[in-house]
């Protein structure tokens, strides 16, 4: 069985005259654009040539691309790649659809998405309620997150 492919980024425009391409990365997993990564997209597989940080973004050269033209044409590309295993992170996929429960024991609702937010992400659930992260308490399990919030957070 083939995991759920993750959006790690995607291609904003061309840089140079070589084929090189300005990649945002959604994620902070620089290794996502490591020389030899195969990542996908509708349009079929890139691999990496060989990338570098500029900024807040990489500078990526991907087998194929030969030129501007043809790195021009990927513009926009969105860029997908399987889950990295990693026990001791949190992730986005693994909230979404979860069950949130209070700790008085009271379902909340599921997640539909998450928020960046610059303080702490948000939990965004089907009933409207936004629920920082930091409130999560230990690892969600059979798809439910527990959360410790202050009183009347829910009450908003």
């Amino acid at each position: 069985m083939t995991a759920q492919l993750l959006e790690v980024g995607r291609i904003a425009k061309p840089h140079g005259v070589r084929g090189e391409v300005v990649v945002v990365l959604t994620t902070d997993r620089a290794e996502r654009v490591a020389p030899g990564t195969v990542l996908q997209t509708a349009r079929g597989p890139l691999t990496v040539r060989s990338s570098r940080p500029e900024r807040e973004r990489f500078l990526v050269m991907f087998e194929g691309l030969a030129d501007r033209e043809d790195a021009d044409e990927w513009r926009g590309t969105i860029l997908l790649a399987e889950p990295i295993d990693d026990p001791d992170t949190l992730w986005i996929h693994e909230l979404i659809g979860c069950h949130v429960f209070s700790q008085d024991g009271v379902d909340r609702g599921l997640v539909e998405s998450v928020l960046d937010n610059p303080a702490s992400d948000l939990l965004v659930l089907d009933s409207g309620s936004l629920v920082p992260l930091h409130f999560v308490v230990g690892e969600p399990s059979d798809g439910v997150i527990r959360v410790d919030v202050p009183d009347g957070l829910f009450d908003l």
